[in-house]
């Protein structure tokens, strides 16, 4: 199963993203980051989140750890939006606390850090990893039927196409 058919509930979202869900929530109200799969549509109704989402939630925590400033962590995720998705386990984002960057290079990485300021940056194939890691141990459900999936890995599942494919 393709991990676009897999969704997931706002405790397992909060579970392997390390926040609240009162944090969820309020991201969600807001805007920061609305659930892909299903949005919420009225009370008793669960939100749904894509792993890609997840992985969003984890990225806005660690800024939010860092001290970036909960504007610029909405231009950061607006900016991921814009840019895709698409290999976005390839990038790093890198922030001085008042702006972040994305550095797709070793070299764009090192030019930053050659501008004498204090950054730090968050490897996303690091996040990638760890919300993979989270989420195979936590339940999902099938976007189409609404069955729960225990232990599902999404990227298991990419590697066994590809391993079909060759």
């Amino acid at each position: 199963m393709a991990s676009e058919e897999v969704g997931y509930r706002g405790p397992t979202a909060c579970a392997a993203a390390g926040i609240t869900y009162r944090q969820l929530d309020y991201w969600a109200r807001t805007g920061l980051v609305e659930p892909s799969v299903r949005p919420a549509h009225g009370s008793g109704t669960q939100r749904l989140y894509s792993f890609r989402d997840v992985v969003v939630l984890k990225i806005v925590k660690r800024f939010l750890d860092t001290g970036v400033s909960l504007q610029n962590i909405r231009t950061a995720v607006q900016h991921l939006r814009e840019r895709g998705f698409c290999d976005l386990e390839r990038i790093t984002l890198m922030s001085d606390g008042a702006t972040v960057y994305e550095c797709t290079s070793p070299d764009e990485v090192h030019a930053l850090l050659q501008g004498g300021q204090g950054v730090f940056g968050i490897a996303v194939g690091v996040v990638w990893r760890d919300v993979d890691s989270a989420l195979s141990q936590l339940h999902g459900e099938r976007v189409d039927t609404g069955e729960t999936l225990v232990g599902h890995n999404p990227m298991d599942e990419l590697a066994r196409r590809r391993n079909r494919a060759v």
